[in-house]
């Protein structure tokens, strides 16, 4: 039942707000899509601790079935995706998208789009077929378009038409090189099950897997996204609601990686094997693009979203070790980054709520002096996102610099990115240090300037210090999200071998 649920809750009042409850009340809306994220959420974490099956035959003449189950890999992701989904839904007491909107939004179609989001990354990170985990991936994108679309920077139309557009374009380009890998995987090996298709594709050629491994990585990678197929995402990042840019970068991102895992690593790995040095320079390329894009970008929410294809470069970087630590360190590391970069796009976008834009070039006084709740937030989360050691980011960071440097394969490539992944990192810190320096130091003579932020109270300090402490327990207690992917990742690469 707690599978059930975790899936059902959630997706079906997604629905019904966004078709049929629109007539609701803001504040009744509020309440019911509170109310169904709590219980979805609830519902995951006990169905990551009591691991239930749900296995019924769906297209018996393809060999498709309802099969979900929760085990090593995915239960860290999908108590994330539980955490945030009610995060984002209580934070729309502290912002309220509809009321600013220029479109037709209702406060029910913004609140149902956000449970859609989170019920349908709850089912791609359950299904363990591979045809299920490619509807359910295909379902969160639908109201996520929504989000950027009606909600998304009401300053100009423009904007929010040209970064909807690019995500549903790169996304639908990604999508269906995705599918064309599945249905070659599946229809070869005879069967979508994740569990039988590691055994079902050995028997399959070099050349086959090689073909299924180019296909599905490169749909997924944009799906990540990896350079140089990224363009999409500072666009849709700074158009996009906080809620929204809270979702596509601590869940939406996630679903690239974990399909990387589930798809052409753990299937086809000789195939993967092959494909992997490439991923890994594009990684490292990224981590080197964002941190010097970052180094002048003016607006902050760009910015971190900039930051993020550089932080999802060492996540590929793990995966391209071919490694149990190189896999291990990209699993901490989406965890890491969704809750690093949950907790400065809340900050970020509570300033752009506040001052009307977070342009770097703008004289502002120093947010520890007006608000040093965000202050406090905004440095722990640059902190975090920099790899410095006793907070999330550093495990993933570190770990993909190991296992990059005593990789699995292809020795001497990898091991020169994981040299410039290093460089790499060392970009991120002096961004940060930008960053802080501008908003947080913030200038002396600006005290009486306009643009005093009043500080994060209520419900937004209440997310804010969720957040916080995620990114402090991961920091210091790895092992929490070690521990319980270790088995998995065996299963995996030892699999692969």
């Amino acid at each position: 039942m707690a599978l059930i649920v975790m899936l059902l809750v959630p997706t079906a009042v997604g629905l019904w707000l966004v078709t049929g409850g629109r007539a609701l009340s803001a504040a009744t809306a509020r309440v019911v899509a509170l109310a169904a994220a709590v219980v979805g959420g609830l519902a995951a974490v006990a169905a990551t601790l009591t691991r239930p099956v749900v296995d019924r035959a769906w297209i018996p003449d393809l060999g498709v079935r309802w099969h979900f189950e929760v085990d090593g890999i995915s239960a860290p992701l999908i108590v994330l995706t539980a955490v945030i989904g009610v995060l984002v839904v209580a934070h729309a007491w502290a912002e309220q998208p509809w009321a600013d909107s220029v479109q037709s939004g209702s406060a029910a179609t913004y609140l149902g789009a956000l449970l859609l989001v989170e019920g349908g990354a709850l089912a791609a990170f359950a299904a363990r077929d591979a045809v299920l985990f490619f509807i359910a991936f295909e379902v969160v994108l639908v109201p996520m378009w929504l989000l950027i679309n009606r909600f998304g920077d009401r300053h100009s139309g423009s904007a929010r038409a040209d970064a909807s557009a690019r995500f549903i374009l790169y996304t639908a380009v990604g999508s269906t090189l995705m599918l064309v890998g599945i249905l070659v995987l599946v229809t070869q090996a005879g069967t979508a099950d994740f569990a039988a298709l590691p055994a079902a594709a050995a028997g399959l050629g070099l050349g086959q897997q090689t073909l299924i491994a180019v296909l599905l990585t490169l749909g997924l990678a944009v799906k990540v996204p990896v350079f140089p197929l990224h363009t999409w995402l500072p666009a849709a990042h700074t158009t996009a609601p906080t809620a929204g840019s809270v979702l596509l970068a601590a869940v939406l991102l996630k679903l690239g990686t974990y399909g990387l895992v589930r798809l052409p690593m753990a299937s086809v790995p000789e195939g993967f094997a092959r494909v992997a040095p490439i991923l890994a320079i594009a990684g490292v390329v990224g981590i080197l693009w964002g941190g010097l894009i970052c180094l002048v970008e003016r607006d902050l929410k760009r910015l971190i979203a900039f930051s993020s294809v550089a932080h999802m470069g060492f996540v590929v970087l793990g995966l391209a070790s071919g490694t149990e630590t190189g896999l291990q360190a990209a699993l901490i590391g989406n965890i890491a980054h969704g809750v690093i970069s949950a907790l400065l796009f809340v900050i970020v976008g509570g300033l752009k709520h506040r001052w009307g834009s977070v342009d770097l070039a703008v004289v502002r006084p120093a947010l520890r002096e007006v608000s040093p709740r965000l202050g406090f937030g905004l440095i722990l989360g640059l902190a975090a996102g920099l790899g410095l050691p006793g907070l999330a980011g550093f495990w993933g960071e570190f770990l993909s610099l190991v296992a990059a440097w005593n990789p699995a394969q292809h020795t001497g490539i990898v091991r020169a990115c994981a040299v410039v992944a290093a460089v790499g990192a060392a970009l991120a810190a002096a961004y940060s240090l930008r960053v802080a320096r501008v908003v947080w130091v913030g200038d002396a003579v600006a005290a009486e300037a306009p643009g005093r932020a009043p500080d994060a109270r209520g419900v937004e300090l209440a997310v804010i210090a969720v957040l916080v402490v995620a990114v402090v327990t991961i920091g210091i207690a790895p092992h929490l999200v070690l521990g319980v992917t270790s088995e998995a990742v065996t299963a995996v690469i030892g699999g692969g071998r």
